[in-house]
């Protein structure tokens, strides 16, 4: 079992930048792919991107490709999204997704834990 607690959302002015963290528990962090996905009221969970369990490989989504950049800390048991160049269609709650699976799933039924989300919120 993993849980998975987000943190640094918040409100933040178009062109500006958030960095966000994921922290996780137990003792197996190192073996989960680890994915960022949003969500906005009425829309499908959205994925951001992705990150390989040894952090050597990555995977955008072309929204945010330039822009973000995924990463993890294995001895600190934390994924984080840096999210620079932010626009007002960023705006959604984050969450942060484990999976079981060594592969760089796209979509939410690849992962097997979710985080509760953390608010961005980009005004123009």
């Amino acid at each position: 079992q993993v849980q998975l607690v987000e943190s640094g959302g918040g409100l933040v002015q178009a062109g500006g930048s958030l960095r966000l963290s994921c922290a996780a528990s137990g003792r197996t962090f190192s073996s989960y792919t680890m994915a960022w996905f949003r969500q906005t009221p009425g829309k499908e969970r959205e994925f951001v991107a992705v990150i390989s369990w040894t952090g050597g490989n990555t995977y955008y989504a072309d929204s945010v490709k330039g822009r973000f950049t995924i990463s993890r800390d294995n001895a600190k048991n934390t994924v984080y999204l840096q999210m620079n160049g932010l626009k007002p269609e960023d705006t959604a709650v984050y969450h942060c997704a484990a999976g079981v699976r060594r592969m760089l799933g796209r979509t939410a039924a690849g992962y097997d834990y979710w985080g509760q989300g953390t608010q961005v919120t980009v005004s123009s």
